[in-house]
């Protein structure tokens, strides 16, 4: 009978070790891989200039641009494209201060001068694209669309975004960020977002990781020699 519930155990924990041993493995190696990181390297800053304040010249805005808006101003930004000042209104509309003209979308060539307002200049623009809708997988997922798809020289293939509706620059990604969004992937078991800890999937192995850790302290307890002379 003794040998028979070891023999349980035994096989319980030896098939509970092999069906989610390599989700352990990948707990272990994203874990390890998180620590070792630098977070800021991951979001690119080493490849960022230094916030400069930008001097907006004010002659440029016509005095009666606001009277001849068919619609109320609830809130108001100033932004700099490349070398312009525009006013992003109410969040939604990109004008120019001086002709009053909305503008529907910024061109390329000022993409490529907000990546080069925001980039070091070693990482020179190589290609652009525009981007209308992008995949679950992808490295901009859940970012404003349209946006500009810059590639740059430098080291680690690095890649800047451009919103194409106002001229923000939205996010820089590189290997380095690739590697931390598999791992985070494979860490949080979301296929998905990545972000989502409350997935059914990752409940079930981490019961079933308890369930194998107190498998391994019983089949210790049964087989100790204490308890063997004990029951002889």
């Amino acid at each position: 009978m003794r040998y028979t519930t070891i023999n349980r155990f035994r096989k319980t924990h030896r098939f509970l070790g092999l069906f989610i041993g390599i989700q352990f493995l990948f707990w272990t190696i994203s874990g390890l891989y998180f620590s070792w990181t630098d977070i800021d390297e991951v979001h690119g800053d080493h490849y960022l200039k230094k916030p400069t304040p930008v001097a907006i010249n004010t002659g440029l805005i016509a005095d009666s641009l606001f009277h001849n808006l068919s619609f109320p101003i609830h809130e108001l930004e100033v932004k700099t494209i490349g070398q312009s000042p525009f006013f992003w209104v109410n969040d939604s509309l990109l004008i120019h201060p001086k002709t009053g003209e909305i503008i529907t979308e910024i061109s390329p060539q000022q993409a490529v001068a907000v990546v080069q307002a925001n980039v070091l200049p070693q990482y020179i623009p190589q290609k652009i694209e525009r981007i209308t809708e992008v995949g679950p997988h992808s490295e901009y997922r859940g970012r404003p669309l349209p946006a500009f798809r810059i590639a740059l020289s430098g080291e680690g293939n690095p890649i800047a975004y451009v919103n194409a509706r106002n001229g923000n620059f939205q996010r820089i990604r590189h290997t380095q960020w690739r590697w931390f969004d598999f791992l985070w992937m494979t860490h949080t078991m979301d296929y998905q977002g990545r972000d989502n800890f409350n997935t059914l999937l990752l409940r079930a192995f981490s019961l079933l990781g308890l369930i194998t850790v107190l498998s391994g302290f019983a089949l210790a307890f049964v087989t100790s020699n204490w308890r063997m002379k004990k029951q002889a």
